[in-house]
Order: structure tokens, then C-alpha cells, then sequence
């Protein structure tokens, strides 16, 4: 299993809306996302900056995916 690597916060954000996420809102520099189960995510977005893999590790989750459907996403998008 590869390691999760820092990724630019709206590739994240796209990688979420094709399982179901949609954005609904932004309230400085966090997008807020929410899916149909009414389950609601917030994306940090700073100029400049990478999400961390601790981060995107704790995103991931909460989305309920899978590392391994992480990946096949990143991929995918690539």
C-alpha cells in the first residue's frame, strides 16, 4: 500500500464529489461538504498550502472510504 502524500486541497474536493459529496458552503478558507446521508466534511483550502496525510487520513474516513478506494480514486483523476 503506497503512503498518502500532501495533495492540493481542491483535488481533494473533486476526488469527494465523485463519491457523493457536494459543496454547499465556504465560510473563510474551509469548503464545507456534504453528501445525501447528510454526512458533512470540511476541507481546509489556504493559498499555497497541501492537506498533510494526517489530515487526509482523518478526511478519508469520515467519507467513509477505504484507503485502498482513495487510491483508485487519486489514480483515476491522474
Amino acid at each position: 500500500m503506497p503512503r498518502i502524500t500532501p495533495i492540493d486541497p481542491y483535488k481533494l474536493i473533486k476526488l469527494l464529489s465523485k463519491v457523493g459529496f457536494k459543496p454547499i458552503r465556504q465560510r473563510g478558507s474551509h469548503v464545507i461538504l456534504i453528501n445525501e446521508e447528510g454526512t458533512r466534511i470540511v476541507v481546509p483550502v489556504h493559498p499555497g498550502k497541501k492537506l498533510k496525510p494526517g489530515l487526509i487520513r482523518i478526511i478519508i474516513t469520515e467519507a467513509g472510504l477505504t484507503r485502498e478506494k482513495y487510491f483508485r480514486l487519486l489514480e483515476k483523476d491522474c
